[in-house]
């Protein structure tokens, strides 16, 4: 038996769905602040690049790939603590 607390385990698809309404969102609630904090930053960027028109093609790229890494990177977590505790 292990003295370490375990970490809670994530929910995949709340964290997807937080990414979709915010980008960056999902991976703050996966505890990767600076990971988030970066895509909202990019995201922000990419909205001002609508100006000339290369956001159109980046925005959407961007919230779908902070959907995707969220859902996956809370999969991840949630394998390596099941291991932990195996």
């Amino acid at each position: 038996m292990s003295t370490e607390p375990t970490q809670p385990l994530k929910n995949a698809g709340l964290a997807a769905v937080l990414s979709a309404l915010w980008c960056g969102l999902g991976q703050i609630y996966n505890g990767q602040i600076g990971k988030g904090i970066a895509f909202m930053i990019i995201q922000f960027i990419n909205a001002l690049l609508m100006f000339i028109f290369i956001g159109f093609i980046t925005y959407p790229i961007m919230w779908i790939w902070g959907m995707v890494d969220a859902y996956r990177q809370a999969e991840q977590m949630n394998m390596q603590s099941r291991d932990v505790d195996n």
